[in-house]
């Protein structure tokens, strides 16, 4: 006979039962994880909707490489079933070789190679992306910070931007555009933020030289005077980008997984680089501590569109799906959230405040 197992070995979490719509998403009880000896147990706090849940869940695929993508993320429902991929929260236990972290710590992470952060309690390898979270940041704040914010830094880094050149950046006001825009500023380039009309003032305040609401203007046609464009939500087509770029710029774009010929054939005639969604954040601490040490000088800010909690997570990612969040779309999976009208959006600076 099966006896049920003890409370204490159980805990919630958020299963995605199926590809489809945000009512695959279904919480349940499952079986608390125990830490490995080079791993730390961290009770989760919060979490939070990224673009790359949303993929996972609507398992949206070019046809051509649709089935062996499926045969390696799951034929019927993803193998790894418990979807978020940034977390922050306290450490509870932490294995036997565990050095960095001890119980009680605060930490941040991504979760992008295991998933796992739409439940109670996940465990990191210590030399994986986890650092200790900001001090001047609260758990929630702090959980929007490690995939959009470490995404554009490591985009950034790649196409080596710095004083003196012109970066454009393409869907400013979401979660990898917000942090883009306040790092490439960090670096010294000069930034023109493009988005919505509804978010001209946001992309401001994040501190853009100059902004284009892409509604009324297309930055297209100002030529080729951009030595790096960044299209962070993949809705501006390669032709408006190359077009914008010098001979020799460089074409980012975190979320294309593919290079069509027309980007490859630019790439060959007019010396210009390609920096595309293949390319992936080292799985390292390094990133996320840098990140940190920005976030507690003041030198980086947070945006929180919206916060929900965990039993919430079916409404959030309705929400997330319509492709208009400013910012990060939070889940809290302990304790009370604050949920933010449509339009306002909570704009965290690093002491921790809205305004």
């Amino acid at each position: 006979m099966k006896y049920p197992a003890s409370l204490e070995s159980l805990m919630k979490a958020i299963v995605c039962t199926r590809y489809g719509p945000p009512e695959v998403l279904v919480m349940r009880e499952v079986d608390k994880p125990v830490p490995a000896d080079n791993e730390i147990l961290v009770k989760v706090h919060a979490t939070t909707v990224t673009a790359g849940d949303l993929r996972v869940r609507k398992f949206k695929i070019p046809l051509s490489v649709w089935l062996p993508v499926r045969a390696v993320f799951g034929i019927r429902r993803p193998r790894k079933a418990v979807l978020g991929i940034e977390l922050a929260g306290e450490v509870e236990a932490t294995g036997r070789a565990v050095t960095r972290f001890r119980a009680g710590d605060a930490v941040f992470a991504a979760t992008l190679t295991g998933y796992g952060a739409y439940a109670q309690y996940k465990c990191l390898a210590e030399d994986g992306p986890v650092a200790l979270k900001p001090a001047n940041l609260s758990y929630e704040e702090a959980a929007a910070v490690p995939i959009g914010a470490r995404t554009a830094l490591h985009y950034l880094r790649g196409a080596d931007v710095h004083k003196g050149q012109n970066v454009l950046i393409y869907g400013a006001s979401g979660s990898v555009g917000t942090y883009a825009v306040q790092l490439a500023r960090y670096f010294g380039a000069h930034v023109t933020a493009v988005c919505s009309s509804a978010n001209v003032e946001l992309a401001r305040s994040l501190g853009a030289h100059e902004v284009i609401d892409y509604t009324t203007e297309d930055f297209s046609r100002r030529g080729p005077i951009c030595d790096v464009v960044f299209d962070t939500v993949d809705k501006c087509s390669f032709g408006a980008c190359d077009r914008a770029l010098k001979p020799g710029g460089i074409y980012l774009n975190c979320t294309a997984p593919f290079a069509s010929p027309q980007m490859l054939h630019a790439k060959f005639t007019r010396g210009r680089r390609l920096m595309l969604g293949q390319s992936s954040p080292p799985e390292t601490a390094g990133a996320l501590e840098f990140l940190g040490e920005l976030i507690e000088a003041g030198d980086i800010r947070v945006v929180v569109d919206r916060r929900y909690t965990l039993d919430q997570i079916v409404e959030a990612h309705r929400y997330a799906d319509k492709g208009r969040k400013k910012g990060n779309v939070v889940i809290s999976v302990s304790g009370n959230h604050t949920n933010v009208v449509d339009g306002a959006p909570l704009f965290m600076p690093a002491q921790g405040k809205a305004v």
